[in-house]
């Protein structure tokens, strides 16, 4: 089995309050889950009213299609007239390590 772990560090476009920020945010988090079926949450920046950081996390059989999945979810994210994706980071995680 392999978890994979994404961390999406975004910058949204005119926005000017935390409830303006959750209206964009709201919807990319439930299209990730709904699309690609993995757990995905903001799990940083809640204070700040332009930046978001989105963490993906993908369950699957082998590191090809955990990779597949965290592509696409990259992809989507970036693909977004709304947001600025500004990096992406991942780690892969095998149940062989110890």
């Amino acid at each position: 089995m392999f978890v994979g772990a994404l961390t999406l560090d975004v910058l949204l476009g005119d926005v000017r309050s935390l409830k303006e920020k959750r209206s964009v945010i709201r919807p990319i988090v439930a299209e990730l889950r709904r699309k690609f079926s993995v757990s995905v949450a903001e799990t940083g920046d809640q204070d700040l009213y332009r930046r978001c950081e989105i963490g993906v996390a993908v369950a699957a059989s082998t590191a090809a299609h955990c990779s597949e999945v965290m592509d696409s979810c990259e992809r989507f994210v970036a693909g977004r007239p709304e947001i600025e994706l500004l990096s992406a980071r991942r780690r892969l995680f095998s149940s062989e390590e110890e």
